[in-house]
C-alpha cells in the first residue's frame, strides 16, 4: 500500500506547541507535586520527550480532595443559581473556542490525533457540551408527589458533591468534557485525573476556567498514573461519586475499591468490540465507507470502533472486494498534515498491543487482505488492517485491540446476524445498513448494545445518552441522564392538616 507518511524530528520541531502547564491543578493553583516526582509525556508522531509534568499520588489527591471538600461543603458553586452556573460555563465555552488551534495541537503530539479533526471536531465539540449543559444548569427540577395518605411531598435534585473523574487517552478534550460538564451544571466539585499519556490539555482546560471565574476547588486537576493516583480516588474516603471511561480490567478495580471504601456511587464506560451488520439490500458502496470509517476512524483508539463487520452472504464477496481496495487509499502519516487519514498509535505500548493481535489474526487461520505492519521506525504507526474468514469466536473478533485492524465476518440469515452480534461480553454500541425498514426495527431491538446507529457511525450529539450493556459498563454520558449521575434525589414529606384535598 502506498503512504504518505512524513514524521521526522524537523516536522516534529515545527509543530510543537509551547508547552505552558506541567503542573498539577488544586485550589486554584499550580502546585509541583508533593513527592517532585514528575513523568515524561511523549510525542507518538517520534517516541521523543514533549515535557516532563507533575505525578501525582495519594498525597495529592488527598489535597485535591481536601479542596474540593471545602469548595462543595462551603463554597459558592454548589450554593449559586442554576443560571449563574450556566452563565460561568458559557464564558468557558468562549475561552475554549478562542484557543482552538493551540488545544488541538497538543492533543495531536501528546495522542497523535489529527491537527484538522481536532480543530474541526473535538475542541469545537468540547465547547458546544458545555453549552449545553449551561443550559441545562437551571433546568435541574424535582418533583411533586401525589401521596395516598394526608401528607404533601415532593422531590430535592441535588448535587452528589466531590467527584472523581479518570478519563482515558485516546479522546483526551471530549472525554474531559463529557464528564466535567454535567457535574459543573450539577454543582458538583471535581478532580480530574487525565490519562498519563494525555495531561496536556486537561492542565491547560483548568486555565481556562480559572480564567472564566470558576471558582478555586471546584475544578481540580491531578495527572499521574493509574496505579496511583487514579487508586487513590477510587478508593478515597471522602469522593462521593467515581466516574470512570477505559478499559473492563479497570473497571471492575474502581468498583472493588469504591465498596471497599465508602461505597461511593460509580459509573463506567468501558471497552466495546461493536458489530456494523450489512445486508444484502445495503447500498455497498456506503456500507464500505461507513465500515472504513468505523474502524479506522481516530486510528481505531475508540471504544465504539466498528471492528466487527458483519457482512450477508449475498454481498460478502463484493464487499471484501470493495473494501480491500478502498482501505489502501487511506493514508497515514503525520496527523498535522491535513492530506492524513490517521496518524500514530498513542504509545509503543499500545503499538506492540496491536502488533501481537494481528499476529494472533494470522495464526488463528483468519486471511489477511491488507495492512498488518507497522510502518516505518520512528513513530507509532501502523497500516490500515482488514482480516476477512474470521471466526466468530476467534482473539481478533472477541478481543478489544483498540487499533486499526478489522474483523469481517460472513452471516446468512437475520438471525445468525442478530447472533453474531450479540456474540460478545461487550455491549457498547453496533451500526446496522439496510434499506428494509422492517429488517432496521427487529435488528435494532434485538442487538444488547447502548447506541444502535441505523445507516450511520459516530453520530454522536450532546442530547443524546451514550453509555453501555453488559462488560461496557453503566451509567450514560451526554443527553440529560449525565446530569442525574450527579445529583441525589432527596424525598422532603410534611403532614396535610384539614385539608380539603390530597
Amino acid at each position: 500500500m502506498e503512504e504518505n507518511h512524513c514524521n521526522g524530528n524537523s516536522q516534529s520541531l515545527l509543530n510543537l506547541p509551547k508547552i505552558k502547564f506541567t503542573k498539577l491543578f488544586i485550589n486554584g493553583q499550580f502546585l509541583d507535586s508533593v513527592s517532585g516526582k514528575t513523568l515524561e509525556t511523549i510525542d507518538p508522531r517520534t517516541g521523543e520527550v514533549i515535557a516532563s509534568v507533575a505525578a501525582g499520588d495519594k498525597e495529592d489527591v488527598d489535597l485535591a480532595v481536601k479542596a474540593a471538600r471545602e469548595a462543595f461543603d462551603h463554597g459558592p458553586w454548589p450554593r449559586m443559581s442554576g443560571a449563574e452556573r450556566g452563565r460561568i460555563m458559557t464564558k468557558l465555552a468562549e475561552l475554549i473556542d478562542a484557543h482552538v488551534e493551540e488545544l488541538a495541537a497538543l492533543d495531536t503530539i501528546d495522542a497523535g490525533k489529527s491537527f484538522h479533526l481536532g480543530k474541526i471536531v473535538d475542541i469545537p465539540g468540547a465547547a458546544n457540551t458545555l453549552r449545553y449543559y449551561a443550559g441545562a444548569a437551571d433546568k435541574i427540577h424535582g418533583k411533586i408527589l401525589k401521596m395516598s395518605r394526608p401528607l404533601h411531598g415532593y422531590t430535592l435534585l441535588e448535587p452528589i458533591g466531590v467527584v472523581g473523574h479518570i478519563i482515558p487517552w485516546n479522546f483526551p478534550t471530549t472525554m474531559f468534557w463529557l464528564k466535567v460538564s454535567p457535574a459543573l451544571a450539577a454543582g458538583c466539585t471535581m478532580i480530574v485525573k487525565p490519562a498519563e499519556q494525555t495531561p496536556l490539555s486537561a492542565l491547560f482546560y483548568a486555565h481556562l476556567a480559572k480564567l472564566a471565574g470558576i471558582p478555586d476547588g471546584v475544578l481540580n486537576v491531578v495527572t499521574g498514573y493509574g496505579p496511583t493516583a487514579g487508586s487513590s480516588i477510587a478508593s478515597h474516603m471522602d469522593i462521593d461519586k467515581v466516574s470512570f471511561t477505559g478499559s473492563t480490567k479497570v473497571g471492575r478495580s474502581i468498583m472493588q475499591a469504591a465498596s471497599a471504601s465508602n461505597l461511593k456511587q460509580v459509573s463506567l464506560e468501558l471497552g466495546g468490540k461493536s458489530p456494523l451488520l450489512i445486508f444484502d439490500d445495503a447500498d455497498i458502496n456506503k456500507a464500505v465507507d461507513l465500515a472504513l470509517l468505523a474502524i479506522f476512524y481516530n486510528k481505531g483508539e475508540i471504544c465504539v470502533a466498528g471492528s466487527r463487520v458483519l457482512v450477508q452472504e449475498g454481498i460478502y464477496d463484493e464487499f471484501v472486494k470493495k473494501i480491500s481496495e478502498k482501505a489502501k487509499s487511506w493514508v497515514v502519516g503525520d496527523p498535522f498534515d491535513p492530506k492524513v487519514n490517521y496518524g500514530p498509535q498513542v504509545d509503543k505500548k499500545q503499538l506492540d498491543k496491536i502488533l501481537m493481535y494481528i499476529e494472533h489474526g494470522k495464526r488463528e487461520g483468519a486471511t489477511l487482505v491488507t495492512g498488518g505492519k507497522r510502518i516505518g521506525e520512528v513513530g507509532y504507526y501502523v497500516e490500515p488492517t482488514i482480516f476477512t474468514d474470521v471466526k466468530e469466536d476467534s482473539l481478533i473478533a472477541q478481543d478489544e485491540i483498540f487499533g486499526p485492524v478489522l474483523s469481517v465476518i460472513k452471516f446468512k440469515t437475520i438471525e445468525e446476524g442478530i447472533r453474531s452480534a450479540n456474540n460478545t461480553k461487550y455491549g457498547l454500541a453496533a451500526g446496522i445498513v439496510t434499506n428494509n425498514i422492517d429488517i432496521a426495527n427487529t435488528v435494532s431491538r434485538s442487538i444488547r448494545a447502548g447506541t444502535i446507529w441505523l445507516n450511520c457511525y459516530f453520530a454522536f450529539d450532546s442530547s443524546c445518552p451514550f453509555g453501555g450493556y453488559k462488560a461496557s459498563g453503566f451509567g450514560r454520558d451526554s443527553g440529560m441522564q449525565a446530569i442525574h449521575k450527579y445529583l441525589q434525589t432527596k424525598a422532603v414529606v410534611t403532614p396535610l392538616v384539614n385539608s380539603p384535598w390530597l
